[in-house]
């Protein structure tokens, strides 16, 4: 069997939670907290602060910005449901546009078409690990004083002409779910605040909406209630398994590259006879090879060749179902033109086999079947 996906560990994990468990403290902001935090801030940029999940750290940068009725944010449909959750639980107007039909990234143009005097901000995903081209988006925004947010959940490791993703919008989130190319044990997150007016906010923000930060740091007395905040707080535990893996996430990442490649390289010949479009490069992005996908000429087809190559052993898996479409994004959203893209393409969209268990061996035997599938099997 070839799994869709497989958690992979690094050989450090129990040592580092062991270690862990024989510390001052277990709940957050401890020993290996701070390693991590220090670590992404030098292989990112900013402010880093742990969390229980990319979802948290979404909801933790609406709170920092305030977001309230009056407020739209722009962000695609082609997106995982906490990215337009954080800022709905806000009061937030969710304005979705279109994507690039290629990176399956929001739309720049789309982007700049939906701005109104309301737009408070723009959320743009780094899906897979590929990002727009910011340095046709930012000074738009710089202008109209609206704040960028980087839903780089897929993103750690990957970078945009030399600067890793990450570190371009005012916040970008990080997710260590089990299903990200690195995991600080099942859940966790990251925000990352590259604008340091928020960072004493985010401080109180992150404790519950209190100060404590400062009463750890005995410049006050006692702690209190400050403003609104939640437990945004990764616990030692989650982030001593993390640093195990956050040591590796260069070789990780490495590795994941060399199996998009020869996804890439493989199926050239299928794309050039017109039956396959591969996942495109990006002359301006090094991606930390997240996912690779393929897509077929209509949803029949996927449908086709996933079942085939599920009776080979082989999982694949498709991806977002648009948000705009679901019951609740017709409650709380609204999509700004026309969906040229979204709905359609989504629904052509593969993912296949890429995890860090897998062999080449594995890649080729995957490559092997959809070229079996298209010379032998496609028109039974």
């Amino acid at each position: 069997m070839i799994n869709f996906h497989e958690i992979h560990y690094t050989g450090n994990e129990l040592k580092y939670i062991d270690e862990a468990m024989h510390k001052e403290q277990l709940h957050g902001n401890g020993f290996f907290s701070k390693k991590v935090c220090q670590s992404i801030q030098e292989k990112i940029s900013g402010k880093a602060m742990l969390l229980p999940s990319c979802t948290s750290a979404l909801e933790m940068s609406a709170l920092l910005i305030d977001v309230g009725v009056k407020d739209e944010i722009i962000m695609p449909s082609y997106t995982f449901v906490s990215t337009a959750n954080a800022f709905a639980l806000r009061g937030g107007k969710i304005k979705f546009v279109d994507v690039d039909p290629q990176s399956m990234n929001i739309s720049i143009k789309e982007i700049l078409n939906a701005i109104t005097d309301q737009t408070k901000a723009v959320v743009v995903v780094n899906y897979g690990g590929f990002s727009i081209d910011f340095d046709r988006l930012l000074p738009v925004l710089k202008e109209k004083r609206i704040y960028l947010i980087e839903d780089n959940a897929q993103g750690i490791g990957a970078s945009y002409k030399g600067r890793p993703l990450g570190s371009i919008g005012d916040f970008s989130c990080i997710s260590f779910h089990d299903t990200k190319n690195i995991t600080s044990g099942g859940e966790g997150g990251a925000l990352i605040i590259n604008n340091d007016e928020f960072i004493d906010k985010a401080r109180m923000v992150q404790e519950k909406g209190t100060n404590r930060y400062d009463f750890m740091n005995d410049t006050v007395d006692f702690y209190s209630w400050q403003r609104l905040g939640s437990s945004f707080l990764m616990s030692e535990i989650n982030a001593a398994f993390l640093w195990a893996q956050l040591e590796k996430l260069e070789t990780i990442n490495a590795y994941r590259r060399q199996i998009w490649v020869l996804y890439y390289e493989s199926l050239e010949t299928l794309e050039e006879k017109n039956l396959l479009i591969r996942q495109k490069k990006c002359p301006y992005n090094l991606s930390n090879g997240h996912l690779f996908f393929i897509k077929l000429e209509n949803e029949a087809l996927l449908k086709k060749l996933k079942s085939y190559l599920k009776k080979k052993k082989i999982i694949t898996n498709t991806h977002y179902v648009p948000l705009h479409n679901s019951n609740a994004g017709k409650i709380y959203s609204e999509f700004i033109g026309e969906d040229h893209y979204t709905t359609k393409e989504s629904k052509k969209l593969l993912r296949l086999p890429l995890h860090n268990n897998l062999t080449l061996d594995d890649v080729r035997s995957v490559i092997t079947e959809i070229k079996v599938f298209f010379e032998e099997h496609l028109y039974e």
